[in-house]
């Protein structure tokens, strides 16, 4: 049986950022320490790769898996800063700098085979280049619909299911509030990479003007989600811990930085935990 496509209660959804979303591992440890057991969780891009470790196992437990995944991704060869491989995969294949190959063995060794396997309800979201708008996966297997809304344009290829031709899931919903609010869930807690907590500023430059077009379009469905509440809705918003973040990175050699970035999370999710007042 598949899992149900709906959920009442508590929400985590987890939006997008390529390797500055090992800031969402810590967070993820901060809320399952306070208490806090989802009965749903959203993912999109890296936030589907974090989401669908917790949804399978929603505990201490399963942090620690998806931080060894983690740890894994600067061994893996995915990540490499070799000029010659990734000037060889773009000469192959005109499309992406990187294989895929490494993060789909990682995904296959982390997370179970099928949505039906889960512990919680997940969904996520890619982008779907034939009909111009958003896929949400809610069954079948994980890892491939994982990848599909992990496929960032440029550095990993698309990915093709049934036919279908999916790109990164953050190009159609960045950090999807709605879809949780749609399945009925009432209290939602975002994880985000820390984009969102610094203020847009007018462009200086025409490289400016570039970064600060796509951030708008990225960023707009979650402004206008987030002022459009429901009155019986609460939604969090933790900190990240971040103080600053590029608008736009596609460095992945930050990957070494992972653990530093795990902590500084989980600090400032703890401490704003701890200050709420219906959270131990």
């Amino acid at each position: 049986m598949e899992q149900a496509t709906s959920a009442t209660g508590t929400a985590i959804v987890l939006g997008g950022g390529g390797v500055f979303g090992a800031t969402q591992v810590g967070m993820l440890r901060a809320l399952l320490e306070s208490g806090i057991r989802p009965g749903l969780v959203v993912g999109t891009s890296v936030g589907a790769i974090n989401g669908a470790a917790i949804a399978a196992e929603p505990s201490i437990a399963g942090v620690e898996n998806l931080a060894a995944l983690w740890a894994s991704l600067a061994e893996s060869g995915m990540f490499t800063e070799n000029v010659l491989a990734r000037a060889g995969t773009l000469a192959r294949y005109r499309t992406h700098l990187y294989s895929a190959a490494p993060l789909r063995k990682l995904l296959h060794a982390h997370l179970p085979a099928t949505f039906a396997d889960l512990a919680v309800g997940f969904q996520c979201v890619a982008a779907s280049i034939e009909r111009a708008g958003a896929h949400w996966f809610i069954s079948g297997p994980l890892t491939e619909a994982v990848m599909a809304s992990a496929a960032v344009p440029g550095l990993l290829p698309p990915v093709v299911i049934d036919g279908e031709h999916f790109l990164d899931g953050g190009l159609v919903h960045s950090i999807p509030v709605g879809r949780a609010l749609a399945l009925g869930a009432r209290e939602v807690y975002v994880l985000h990479i820390g984009r969102i907590e610094q203020p847009l500023k007018p462009p200086r430059s025409l490289w400016d003007v570039c970064l600060t077009s796509f951030e708008l379009a990225r960023r707009h469905r979650f402004v206008e989600e987030m002022a459009n509440l429901p009155a019986d809705v609460r939604v969090h918003v933790l900190p990240s811990g971040e103080e600053k973040m590029p608008l736009v990175s596609i460095r992945y050699r930050s990957a070494r930085a992972v653990a530093a970035r795990m902590q500084r999370g989980y600090q400032a999710a703890a401490e704003y935990l701890s200050a709420q007042p219906d959270t131990a």
